[in-house]
């Protein structure tokens, strides 16, 4: 499953729009996703599973990389 995370850069960060960052990650499970991003120190603002025309939305921008953690 693909999953596209919502984070801030900085766990003492307070989250803004404006410096909300996202990656997209492969993973079981939403819980597997934040242990793989765990040692990073990211400021998780949300997790979102990708699937159906919104996955293929997201894959047919020129941004869509799957992060390798």
């Amino acid at each position: 499953m693909i999953f596209k995370v919502y984070y801030q850069e900085s766990m003492l960060q307070i989250p803004v729009r404006e410096n909300t960052k996202s990656m997209y990650i492969e993973a079981d499970s939403e819980r597997a996703v934040r242990e793989k991003l765990k040692k990073r120190g990211y400021n998780i603002e949300f997790i979102q599973h990708l699937d159906g025309q919104y996955l293929e939305h997201e894959q047919a921008a020129p941004y869509f990389e799957i992060e390798q953690v």
